[in-house]
């Protein structure tokens, strides 16, 4: 089963007084740390939707294997109109989509596998008696969603889709705690001090140099959906040049034709992956799914877990962060650079 996300970033961040996704938790911004969670559960495709400072943003993120999508008119429209640009792309791609605006990136790996697990048409987690983000939804739902005219926004929406609803029960803070102000930031900045500790993989295809990686394989995705090379490369933040000199190389190294090219006159011509092409794509990711499964099984065998954040009672959903929790921990969980793990392989 196939779960793509959409994540919003279009907004002015007026009452934080920053652009907040490209805030940092430590050495990544927020909206960095929103995608490494969902990469590390396998989720794609991942929509950003992007809307003020679209270009600064767009290139903030042209090597994390994201979709960019801008909505032209984010300053006199909703969040759910920005959310209706990513549905509407995910559409047919997916199983189910995760959505989360681009202010809430301290949610847990375990968290969004807890909610893989359901099967309701949309999922939530709770907190705390307060349900929060990511939310889970079928994307057979996405029709009626992206049809929905009435008041109540995004959630209206959702709940006129379906009486289909789970809550799934969480200790993860991370689902509520957001960045509206710089107290805010601040909140969120301590919680992360206590979450950072976690493996992240890359894995590339290896002959005599690298032969295929996630980066391909991003760009074979979007050749596929959009059907032309250029408009693939506009999405995930590359040049046009850049984008067939990647394929050119990846064909002459492998030794076989990833794209059938199709002339197309005045309509403009098209691309369309091999059947070479589709097969080493499929394989590729089947194979990441399985080398991230067993990395994040046994991780914890090798790793102390992160102690639990402490509630600070003077602010409902505040965080406090004593560093005598960080000391048990045998200092990973502190001021810990992101981990990276790279497993190279030979394609016969």
């Amino acid at each position: 089963m196939k779960t793509g996300a959409v994540i919003v970033a279009a907004g002015l961040s007026s009452r934080m007084g920053d652009f907040k996704p490209m805030m940092q938790l430590g050495a990544m911004s927020i909206i960095s740390r929103i995608i490494a969670n969902f990469q590390q559960a396998d989720v794609f495709p991942i929509v950003v939707i992007t809307g003020y400072l679209a270009e600064e943003l767009e290139k903030h993120l042209a090597k994390l294997g994201v979709v960019c999508l801008r909505n032209p008119a984010y300053a006199t429209t909703e969040m759910f109109d920005s959310a209706r640009i990513g549905f509407s792309f995910i559409e047919g791609q997916c199983d189910r989509v995760f959505f989360t605006p681009a202010d809430i990136p301290l949610f847990t790996y375990d968290t969004v596998n807890r909610l893989l697990a359901r099967t309701e048409d949309v999922v939530k987690p709770v907190c705390e008696g307060q349900d929060g983000h990511p939310v889970l939804l079928k994307c057979s739902l996405l029709e009626k969603i992206l049809a929905y005219k009435g008041e109540g926004g995004l959630r209206q929406a959702i709940a006129g889709s379906t009486d289909n609803v789970g809550l799934l029960a969480v200790a993860d803070e991370g689902v509520l705690v957001d960045a509206d102000t710089q107290a805010d930031y601040r909140d969120l900045v301590s919680l992360h001090n206590k979450t950072l500790f976690r493996p992240v993989l890359d894995v590339s295809l290896m002959r005599e140099g690298r032969l295929f990686d996630k980066n391909a394989a991003m760009l074979l995705h979007m050749v596929a959906y959009s059907g032309t090379v250029k408009e693939a490369c506009e999405h995930i933040g590359i040049s046009y040049s850049k984008g067939w000199k990647l394929l050119s190389s990846l064909e002459d190294n492998l030794g076989f034709a990833l794209l059938e090219r199709k002339p197309g006159g005045d309509a403009g011509g098209m691309s369309v992956l091999t059947a070479e092409g589709e097969d080493l794509l499929q394989r590729y990711e089947k194979y990441v799914e399985q080398i991230k499964k067993y990395a994040n099984a046994i991780f914890y065998d090798y790793f102390a877990k992160p102690a639990a954040p402490a509630v600070n009672s003077n602010k409902p959903g505040a965080v406090s962060t004593p560093g005598v929790q960080v000391k048990r921990q045998m200092d990973f969980n502190a001021e810990l650079p992101q981990v990276r793990t790279r497993k190279r392989t030979c394609l016969k």
